[in-house]
C-alpha cells in the first residue's frame, strides 16, 4: 500500500487560502491532506490529478440519479433559457405540476388529500414542518424522536437529532426531543426476533401512556404534552438502520391512539433510495406529514419541502405568509423535480433498484462469510449497512473504519489493471458504519467493482 498522499503544489495553493479564508464550521475533513475535485459522472469523480474515485455514498444519497445526468441537466439548462427566476410570491407552471405530482402520488398510496410546501433545503424544510406541526396543536414546542434519528443542523432541526453536540453551544430556543429507542436488532438485547424487538420497543414506548406519572400524558383531558414523532423510517446517520417490518404500524397505532402526528423525515432516503419514493411506504401507515429534500433535484438546484395532510396546511389554518424563503419553489429546481418524477415513471424505478440492492447485498454478505470484523450487513434497495466489529464481530471498530476511508482515499487501488480510489459513507451510533448509497444507475459491473474494492480494504484493515 502507498505512503501518506502529499498534495500537489497547486492543491497545496489552495489548501492554505482554505485555511485563511474559509469558514471550518461548514465542512468536516474527513482525511488529510482534503482531496480537491475537478470533474465528476455516472459513479466516479475524479480529483485533480484525474484520479478516478468509484463513490458509494453520493452526496449523502442528494446525487440518487447520477453524477451529471444528462436527462436532468438538460431539465436544468432548457429552464435556465426560459424562466430561470421568480420570486417565490410569483407562481409558475413548474410549482404547480410539482406539487400536484406529489399530492396526487399521496393521496393514491396513503388515501389522505393534502398539499405541498417548498422551501431550499432539508433542514429548512424540517422548519417548515415544526411550525406546522405547533400549529395544528395549538403551540406544543415538545416532540418525540428517535435515538439515533438526525434531522438536520439549523436550531429547530438539531433539537430534535439526538447528538447533543450539534446543539451544545447554541442551547435550545423551543423545541426539544423526548428520545425513544429505535429498534436495532444487531444491537438489541438477545434472545428476540427482529420482529419481537419492534413489538418490545413500541410496547416500551406506549407505557408512557399508562399513568399521567410518566410525565407525557394527562388521563383527565385525554392529552399529551408531546405534538409529534419524528421518525427516520430507515435511519440514516445513525447508521442505515432498518427497523421490523411491524414496528412503524404497531408505533403509529399507538400515536393515533393518543393524538400525536407521525412525520417522516424522508430527506435522505426519499425518492427512491429504498426502492420506493418513500421509504414510509415499505411499512403499510399512513404518514401524517412528510419532509423532503436532496435527491428531488439530484443536488443540481437546492430543493425540499413537505407534504401534509390537508387538515393541517389548508389555507384555512396555515395562511398566506406562514413561513416564507426567497427561493423557495425556485423554477430550477422544480424544472429537474418534474423530470426526475417523468424519468423515473417511465420504467419500474422501484423494481429496478429492489433487484440492485439485492444483488449489491448479496455481495456484502458474502464478504461477512470471509471476514470476521464484519459484524452486521442489511439492506433495504439500495440504503445498505457494513458494521466493522472487532474480531469478536461485535464491538464497536471506529478506529479500523476510519482506517479503510483513508485507504480508499489513497486512490491506489488496481482492478482489473484499472487504478481507483473508493468513495465510503461513515455512520452509525459507534460510528463504525459503512453506510452505502451508491448512485440508483449503477451498473452490475460497477457493485462488482465496488465489492472487490472493498475486499481489498478489508483485507488491508485485517494485515495492518
Amino acid at each position: 500500500m502507498s505512503d501518506i498522499r502529499i498534495a500537489t503544489a497547486e492543491d497545496q495553493i489552495l489548501l492554505d487560502k482554505e485555511a485563511k479564508y474559509c469558514s471550518y464550521g461548514d465542512t468536516v475533513h474527513y482525511i488529510e491532506p482534503p482531496r480537491i475535485f475537478s470533474r465528476c459522472e455516472g459513479s466516479y469523480v475524479w480529483d485533480t490529478e484525474d484520479q478516478a474515485y468509484l463513490d458509494l455514498q453520493m452526496w449523502y444519497s442528494a446525487v440518487n440519479f447520477g453524477y451529471a445526468n444528462p436527462r436532468l441537466n438538460n431539465a436544468l439548462k432548457q429552464q435556465i433559457d426560459t424562466l430561470p427566476q421568480i420570486a417565490s410570491q410569483y407562481l409558475h407552471k413548474g410549482k404547480i405540476e410539482l406539487s400536484e405530482m406529489i399530492a396526487v402520488d399521496a393521496k393514491k398510496k396513503f388515501g389522505l388529500d393534502g398539499r405541498v410546501h417548498f422551501n431550499v433545503g432539508g433542514s429548512q424544510s424540517i422548519e417548515d414542518s415544526l411550525k406546522v406541526v405547533r400549529n395544528a396543536s395549538n403551540g406544543k414546542s415538545l416532540m418525540f424522536a428517535f435515538e439515533g434519528g438526525y434531522h438536520g443542523r439549523t436550531l429547530g432541526a438539531s433539537s430534535i437529532t439526538s447528538s447533543f453536540r450539534y446543539r451544545r453551544r447554541y442551547g435550545h430556543f423551543g423545541e426539544r426531543a423526548n428520545f425513544i429507542p429505535f429498534p436495532y436488532h444487531f444491537r438489541g438485547p438477545k434472545g428476540m426476533t427482529k420482529e419481537e424487538y419492534g413489538s418490545h420497543c413500541v410496547q416500551q414506548f406506549a407505557r408512557l401512556f399508562e399513568t399521567e406519572y410518566n410525565g407525557v400524558w394527562d388521563p383527565k383531558t385525554n392529552q399529551c404534552e408531546y405534538a409529534a414523532f419524528y421518525v427516520e423510517p430507515i435511519q440514516g446517520t445513525g447508521g442505515y438502520v432498518i427497523p421490523p417490518m411491524n414496528f412503524y404500524r404497531e408505533l403509529k397505532h399507538v400515536l393515533d391512539q393518543h393524538g400525536i402526528l407521525m412525520v417522516s423525515d424522508e430527506i435522505q432516503m426519499g425518492f427512491y433510495r429504498t426502492g420506493k419514493l418513500w421509504s414510509i411506504e415499505h411499512f403499510d401507515v399512513q404518514p401524517d406529514v412528510i419532509v423532503f429534500g436532496k435527491a428531488l433535484t439530484n443536488g443540481l438546484n437546492p430543493l425540499g419541502g413537505i407534504w401534509a395532510r390537508e387538515e393541517l396546511i389548508n389555507p384555512k389554518v396555515f395562511p398566506p405568509g406562514s413561513t416564507h424563503s426567497t427561493f423557495a419553489s425556485n423554477p430550477l429546481g422544480t424544472a429537474v423535480g418534474l423530470e426526475m418524477f417523468k424519468m423515473t415513471s417511465e420504467v419500474d424505478y422501484g423494481a429496478m433498484v429492489m433487484a440492485k440492492g439485492k444483488y449489491f447485498l448479496e455481495g456484502l454478505q458474502d464478504l461477512q462469510k470471509r471476514f470476521p470484523i464484519i459484524g452486521d450487513v442489511d439492506g433495504l434497495g439500495l440504503a445498505l449497512r457494513c458494521e466493522i466489529c472487532g474480531p469478536d464481530g461485535f464491538t464497536p471498530d471506529k478506529a479500523t473504519l476510519d482506517y479503510m476511508v483513508e485507504e480508499g482515499m489513497k486512490g491506489d487501488m488496481v482492478v482489473d489493471g484499472q487504478k481507483l480510489g473508493l468513495i465510503l459513507d461513515v455512520g452509525g451510533y459507534y460510528k463504525n458504519v459503512i453506510t452505502l448509497a451508491p448512485s440508483l444507475e449503477i451498473s452490475y459491473p460497477e457493485i462488482d467493482l465496488g465489492l472487490k474494492l472493498l475486499e481489498q480494504l478489508l483485507v488491508r484493515a485485517t494485515k495492518r
